[in-house]
C-alpha cells in the first residue's frame, strides 16, 4: 500500500498538501466540501463523488453534496434509494476507506436494484468510501466512483483516503453546516452567553450554576470546537447564526 500512494504526478503532490493545509486551517467555516472535495476527486482519479451526512434523529443521510452526478437522481437516493442501499450502512460501520465490495460480493451488487436503477443512472460502476468518525457525530462521508471504462481502484486511492482520514476528522466540525451541534444542549447556552459579551460570573449567575461549572463547559467549547479563546469561540458562534451581543 504504501509504495501505491507513490503513485502521484508532481500535480496530485500538490493537491494533496492543498487539501491537507486547508483542512488544517484554523478558522471555522460553514462547509469545506466544496472546496475540498473537488480536489479530493481529482487526486483519487475518479469519476464522481457523492457526500451526505447522517441524521442520528431521522436514521437517514442528508444534506447532499455532489460532483458529477444528476441532481434529480440524488433527489431519488434521498427519498427511496438509501432506505434500499445494500452497502453504505455495512461500509459506515467500518469508520475506515473501503472498497465497496468488501461489504457486497460484485455479482450480487450488479443485479440489485441500488445499481441497476440508481448508480447506472449516472455511469456509476466500481467505488470506494470513506466514512470519517469525528466528534460526537457522523463526519460528511466521501462516496467515490469510476465508470465501467476506467481502472478499478486500488489501494493508491485507499492508501490516499487513509492518509485524509484523520484531517478530515478533526476538520468534522467544519463540514456540518451547524457545528455547535457537537456541544451539549448545556454548553451551547453557554456558547451564546460567551458570543454575548458575558463574562464567567455573569454566564454562572444568568444559568444559576456554580462558577467552576462555567469554566468548564466554556473549556470543552474550546476542546470540541477547537478554538483557542473566547473570541474565536464567539465568532464561531456568530457566523452560525447565534444571537450576538445586543
Amino acid at each position: 500500500m504504501t509504495q501505491a500512494i507513490y503513485d502521484m504526478t508532481s500535480e496530485e503532490v500538490q493537491l494533496l498538501t492543498g487539501i491537507v493545509a486547508r483542512l488544517c486551517q484554523p478558522e471555522p467555516v460553514s462547509d469545506l466540501r466544496e472546496e475540498v472535495f473537488p480536489s479530493i476527486l481529482k487526486l483519487l482519479r475518479a469519476d464522481f463523488l457523492a457526500s451526505f451526512r447522517w441524521n442520528r434523529t431521522t436514521n437517514a443521510f442528508e444534506d447532499p453534496f455532489i460532483l458529477n452526478q444528476d441532481p434529480a437522481n440524488i433527489d431519488r437516493y434521498l427519498n427511496w434509494f438509501q432506505y434500499h442501499d445494500p452497502m453504505s450502512l455495512k461500509l459506515r460501520a467500518l469508520w475506515r476507506p473501503a472498497f465497496v465490495e468488501e461489504v457486497i460480493p460484485r455479482k450480487q451488487l450488479c443485479q440489485s436494484e441500488f445499481f441497476n436503477d440508481f448508480l447506472r443512472k449516472d455511469g456509476m460502476d466500481h467505488g470506494i468510501n470513506l466514512f470519517p468518525k469525528g466528534g460526537e457525530r457522523s463526519a460528511a462521508d466521501l462516496r467515490v466512483w469510476r465508470r465501467a471504462s476506467r481502472p478499478e481502484f486500488g489501494y493508491r486511492e485507499i492508501g490516499l483516503l487513509g492518509v485524509l482520514c484523520p484531517y478530515l476528522e478533526q476538520a468534522e466540525y467544519v463540514l456540518g453546516s451547524d457545528p455547535l451541534l457537537l456541544l451539549t444542549a448545556r454548553e451551547r447556552e453557554v456558547a451564546v452567553l460567551v458570543a454575548r459579551g458575558c463574562s464567567d460570573k455573569d454566564i454562572s449567575r444568568l444559568l444559576e450554576i456554580g462558577f467552576a461549572t462555567v469554566r468548564t463547559h466554556v473549556q470543552k467549547c474550546f476542546e470540541k470546537l477547537h478554538c483557542a479563546n473566547r473570541a474565536e469561540l464567539a465568532a464561531l458562534a456568530v457566523r452560525t447564526g447565534l444571537p450576538s451581543r445586543s
